[in-house]
């Protein structure tokens, strides 16, 4: 149900005294995003307000609608090699219809449930296409870091580098030293333990350390350089000091500037990013709020929180907004200052839209190459290269491939390639691991007690393993060879818990191979389950030749039975 978790919170009792914990955790985190925001929305290629528009519209609808009473919401780093791409290609508008797509994809994976698949994603698929996130991120913040001029970046990581090295002649001394002041702050902020968070610092002495500058005849990229802006007849530089306010999305500007027209042919190519972007926030979101609950000893509603985060980005986009998800160091940060409900991450957008409209001009001030180290930062965090060194070296050999393969991919690629590829290999690895515990071997007189007081007409087999596509035909090939002074075959199904059509096909074919021989097959201990399911198949029991008991001494006497029957 939407707003499982708000409805958690009210439930658990919500006083004078939880309001002031959100109150006080919002306003830090509402700091803390302001920064974030406009660097995210800036990586991404789009102006910086469309970054705090996100944070204010999506971050309190999800908040409001979502299953994790914790989760704060709004741009992250994760989707930027995601997003970039579809404004190169599409511009802003068909980033926000991407966007209002995906918010259907995610709703539409809530009310399925399916929020329970997260799951399912390999820890080495995450951490690969995270740390080759990582690695784009902090290429693309370089030409803003080392103020090159005239460097056109793209959606592929060679073209960038190469386009990166052509510009470096171009390098400002003024700008790296903004960046590295910057770098150093937030780097060595942290270390002192004060209540201010270090984005916010870290700002603060890039933009003095460019107002020092400026007097010296030194132009400085910032914010308000770089970014203008018109609405309702007004115009300016920078940040406009207004709130979100109504827009059309498909009638924002595609890459040439003019408005989208939005037909079958749009909707076919931005179908795959919409995916891709679902597929992403569903993981990141539902990856945090699992984090929140180790951090908090609380549970969410995974399917709740995926129809929030659907609601939050179909709606965002008519405000402005951008692709808004979970962000787990904001999310961290909200639990470390003592929020106690979805309240506190409603206080944040609160806090961020007051920044809009009374900070404005202050905002527009900001360096671009300051803006660029807290980017940095942020990749760094991303990569968590100490767990991908860790899993190198201590990882199965297996998925230290998967790692390295999804990362290599990421990076040199896109991630949609990277998740698509490692999935594969992820799933193809675990078929094979199946396959490999999967077995039928048949029970010797002399080494096992169950098979002393059989005939010698008799074989009986042990089935171990899910019988599926990738192992009915190893384990069932083995049963085909049969002595030829067997009358009755019986198998051992007790551990057998899953039966797919491929094994069907494969017993069917057995069962058919056994009856030309005239060679009777009995099931013991099957699951009525997967006798319905044989049943369905058209595998019917027959007098003599198939049959399915429970018990090996039925059988047994099945099996006496037929060959009395029959006279062998």
């Amino acid at each position: 149900m939407p707003g499982s978790a708000l409805l958690a919170a009210w439930q658990q009792g919500y006083g004078v005294a939880e309001l002031r914990r959100d109150l006080m955790a919002g306003l830090t985190i509402g700091i803390v995003a302001v920064p974030l925001s406009m660097a995210l929305a800036i990586a991404t290629g789009v102006p910086p307000q469309h970054g705090l528009y996100t944070a204010i519209v999506a971050g309190a609808i999800i908040a409001l609608t979502g299953g994790s009473r914790f989760n704060i919401s709004g741009p992250t780093a994760a989707f930027v090699v995601i997003l970039f791409p579809i404004v190169a290609s599409h511009g802003v508008g068909g980033l926000l219809i991407a966007t209002l797509m995906a918010g259907l994809i995610l709703v539409a994976l809530g009310l399925a449930r399916l929020g329970s698949l997260i799951q399912f994603v390999p820890y080495p698929v995450v951490l690969g296409f995270t740390a080759g996130i990582a690695v784009v991120i902090a290429l693309l913040q370089l030409p803003d870091f080392l103020g090159l001029v005239g460097v056109a970046l793209g959606d592929s990581t060679l073209h960038n580098l190469a386009a990166i090295a052509r510009g470096l002649p171009s390098l400002a001394p003024a700008e790296l030293g903004i960046g590295l002041v910057t770098l150093a702050t937030l780097i060595l902020w942290p270390r002192l333990k004060l209540p201010v968070p270090a984005p916010l610092v870290g700002l603060v002495v890039g933009t003095l350390a460019a107002l020092a500058i400026g007097p010296l005849g030194v132009e400085i990229d910032t914010i308000a350089s770089r970014f203008s802006w018109e609405f309702q007849g007004q115009a300016g530089s920078g940040i406009p000091p207004f709130a979100p306010s109504l827009v059309v999305p498909w009638r924002l500007p595609g890459p040439d500037g003019t408005p989208l027209a939005v037909d079958f042919a749009l909707i076919r190519e931005l179908l795959g990013p919409a995916l891709a972007i679902a597929m992403l926030a569903a993981i990141e979101s539902l990856l945090c709020a699992v984090v929140a609950d180790g951090l908090t000893r609380t549970r969410h509603d995974p399917n709740a929180e995926l129809v929030g985060q659907g609601i939050g980005n179909i709606v965002v986009p008519f405000f402005g907004g951008i692709t808004a998800t979970a962000a787990l160091a904001r999310t961290a940060t909200n639990i470390r200052s003592g929020a106690a409900s979805p309240l506190a991450a409603v206080v944040h957008s609160l806090v961020v839209l007051l920044a809009v409209v009374a900070l404005a001009g202050v905002l527009g001030r900001v360096p671009m190459a300051a803006l660029a180290a807290l980017l940095f930062i942020i990749a760094w965090n991303m990569s968590e290269a100490r767990h991908f060194l860790h899993t190198l070296k201590s990882a199965p050999g297996s998925d230290v491939a998967i790692l390295v393969i999804c990362f290599a991919l990421t990076v040199i690629f896109d991630m949609v390639l990277a998740v698509a590829v490692g999935m594969g290999l992820a799933a193809a690895l675990f078929i094979r691991r199946m396959a490999e515990l999967t077995h039928a071997r048949r029970l010797d007189a002399e080494d096992n007690e169950q098979a002393r007081d059989l005939p010698r007409q008799v074989a009986l087999y042990d089935v171990n393993g899910p019988l599926f596509f990738g192992a009915a035909e190893k384990a069932i090939a083995s049963l085909r060879v049969v002595d030829p002074e067997v009358r009755v075959v019986m198998l051992d199904m007790r551990d057998v818990p899953s039966l797919d059509a491929t094994a069907i096909v494969a017993l069917r074919s057995l069962i058919e191979e056994l009856r030309s021989q005239r060679v009777g097959l009995i099931f013991i201990g099957m699951p009525a389950r997967m006798v319905m399911k044989l049943r369905r198949a058209g595998l019917y029991r027959e007098a003599g030749r198939l049959a399915a008991v429970r018990h090996l001494d039925h059988a047994r006497r099945l099996a006496g039975h037929w060959l009395e029957h029959r006279g062998d």
